[in-house]
């Protein structure tokens, strides 16, 4: 085992789970929640600080503030913490209480949006908040995750290459969009390879706009955006899934199931994986892969409670949905 000094300095790159048996599509899905933020995140947010350091953009007196639903505000209370930055993290209502205790748990400070903008959704009032904030004092320094390059930098480094190394095989791989960080960081890396034969499907959940769907109610953070990210260029992706919300509590009920308790985001980029299988690649043996950003237990409260389910979704969300693979693909 590794001997650290700093939290961001480990993280799980290969563990992947066989999930041909539990959905009976070929699928393998990396884990990327074993680290100490609990996420993908962590990579985004280290390689953020990071270039901010390099180009003197942070220094002792300086303040982060961030938008985001959770991980990347726990990523970067993590590194905060470790560094000694203070941090501001801009969230909104759907964000899990958990989320907001562990991120002011680490030190760092959480300003909650509760209304959304006319035209982008909680994410536009949150990113309006942030402009405003940095407005009132040049300490305050934005990495912006929605369009900040060493956002997907760090996953063509790192998390593109680590699946490369472990399927170089590869035909499909399946990314949830939420800032298109490790949609566009893989993407880009897998079409940059000479004659590649890699697949890249976006996952994203219905509601979100990124794909170019009209706006709509999400309650599930992570995956989804009110407003486009800067960093998404769909001349990298292949393909691209809408999944609703419903199916993605069942998938991650389904997964739970089976043993494994992972987010919300799992759920969808897996239903989202298995429906495009079942539709494009119905018997065949293809080797493809799925990217999981984190684990289940910030969402005990939330996907996992079953009061909750049936007041956003109704009671038919806990049913045992049929599998995934027999389900009508989403929006291409």
């Amino acid at each position: 085992m590794p001997i650290i000094t700093t939290p961001q300095e480990f993280n799980e790159e290969d563990l992947f789970v066989d999930l041909r048996e539990m959905f009976g599509h070929p699928l393998y899905l990396k884990c990327e929640g074993f680290n100490f933020a609990g996420s993908v995140k962590l990579k985004a947010a280290a390689s953020m600080i990071e270039a901010a350091e390099r180009g003197g953009l942070l220094g002792p007196e300086s303040i982060l503030v961030e938008s985001s639903s959770g991980n990347l505000g726990m990523a970067l209370s993590v590194i905060a913490a470790a560094k000694g930055y203070r941090f501001i993290c801009v969230v909104d209502s759907r964000t899990n209480l958990s989320t907001r205790q562990v991120i002011e748990s680490l030190g760092s400070e959480v300003h909650v949006i509760t209304e959304p903008s006319a035209t982008g959704g909680f994410l536009g009032a949150r990113l309006d908040f942030v402009r405003g904030l940095c407005t009132t004092d040049p300490r305050y320094v934005w990495l912006n995750q929605h369009a900040n390059q060493n956002n997907w930098k760090a996953h063509y480094r790192t998390t593109a290459p680590a699946i490369e190394k472990q399927f170089p095989d590869l035909d499909v791989l399946f990314v949830g969009a939420g800032t298109t960080g490790t949609l566009m960081g893989c993407a880009r890396y897998f079409k940059e390879q000479p004659n590649s034969p890699v697949t890249i499907v976006g996952i994203d959940s219905v509601g979100s706009v990124t794909f170019g769907a009209p706006a709509g109610p999400r309650m599930i953070p992570g995956l989804g955006a009110g407003v486009r990210p800067a960093l998404f260029d769909p001349r990298y992706v292949d393909d691209m899934v809408l999944v609703p919300e419903v199916d993605t509590v069942r998938t991650c009920h389904a997964l739970a199931r089976g043993g494994f308790l992972f987010g919300g985001s799992t759920g969808t980029v897996v239903n989202g994986a298995v429906k495009w299988l079942a539709e494009h690649r119905p018997g065949r043996d293809v080797t493809a892969v799925a990217i999981s950003p984190d684990l289940g237990d910030r969402y005990l409260d939330t996907i996992y409670r079953p009061t909750w389910v049936q007041d956003v979704y109704g009671p038919a969300a806990l049913e045992p949905a049929p599998r995934p693979g027999a389900v009508t693909s989403g929006v291409h």
